[in-house]
């Protein structure tokens, strides 16, 4: 499984921050009809989601995979215990 999205995620948390200082400084006033602030935290949410997400399928990922290996290693044991 690829890790892109949550490094997308990651690139949009980053780009919430720059557009954040650069309004805290006064550079930025607008992007397009848009404040700044409104931009800073759609891009940030998004990011967000994106990084939960990822990490949120990976560990159920994780424990389907320990659910497989429990169900395989009782499968093995009841083959041994029926063969004694």
């Amino acid at each position: 499984m690829s890790r892109a999205g949550r490094f997308a995620g990651y690139a949009l948390m980053a780009a919430a921050v720059v557009l954040a200082v650069l309004m805290r400084r006064g550079m930025v006033a607008a992007i397009g009809p848009f404040p700044v602030a409104a931009v800073a935290l759609l891009v940030g949410m998004a990011g967000v989601m994106l990084v939960f997400t990822d990490l949120m399928v990976r560990g159920l990922y994780a424990q389907v995979d320990a659910a497989r290996a429990r169900e395989e290693e009782g499968r093995a044991a009841d083959g041994e215990a029926r063969r004694d």
